[in-house]
């Protein structure tokens, strides 16, 4: 009984309005009568519940089915990598910028800006004040003999305007206190020479080729 109770709901719903809902429905006037004989189209037409959700659930699907029409494709490009090299003395260097300028060589005498750091990334010195970003460039010879050789090799082959990130083991490293680059001030000088027996990490700007 209960069940055909609610088919008849579901099928003929006009028939179990509240009698409010009866009341308040009034006939369409002269003018409504003459709209819609001009214009049967215009007639309220009430779509089934049933036939709206399934409407609905097929659009669901469409959109896992073809998401081209779900919604538009974003382009994807590749990230850049920043690739590591090696070399025989194990140094392990990466061009973070390729300059445009002019290209170092051996015996060159070069400007640079270069921050120093331990392994694990404390600040041991650098050309580069901290806070106010002064600079203070040196110059450096491309001489193994007068500069640790692991830097010389880092900058051998860079362009004016490159800047490299390099991690120098001892060996090619601080093998004696006289091999430049050296800061002025004793604190920091005391500082880097406390470190020479352990790897380093330069980031090195190229400035210029004297």
């Amino acid at each position: 009984m209960e069940a055909s109770s609610l088919q008849a709901v579901v099928q003929f719903p006009h028939l179990f309005k509240s009698p409010s809902c009866m009341q308040n429905e009034r006939p369409m006037n002269t003018g409504a009568r003459k709209l819609h004989g001009k214009f049967p189209s215009l007639t309220d037409t009430r779509v089934p519940r049933r036939l709206f959700l399934q409407f609905m659930g097929y659009n669901h699907l469409l959109s896992y089915a073809c998401p081209v029409l779900a919604a538009p494709m974003l382009e994807m490009t590749e990230p850049e990598v920043i690739r590591t090299q090696k070399l025989a003395n194990g140094v392990r260097f990466q061009d973070v910028v390729e300059g445009d300028g002019p290209e170092a060589q051996e015996g060159d005498l070069v400007e640079v800006n270069y921050v120093c750091r331990r392994s694990n990334g404390y600040f041991v010195h650098s050309t580069v004040d901290q806070f106010s970003g002064e600079s203070m460039p040196v110059v450096l010879p491309l001489d193994e003999n007068q500069i640790i050789k692991g830097l010389k090799d880092v900058l051998v082959g860079m362009k004016v305007g490159g800047k490299r990130r390099a991690l120098i083991p001892p060996s090619v490293g601080y093998i004696n206190e006289n091999l430049k680059p050296i800061p002025d001030e004793f604190g920091p000088r005391r500082s880097l020479f406390s470190h020479a027996k352990e790897p380093l990490v330069f980031e090195v700007q190229l400035l210029k080729v004297l």
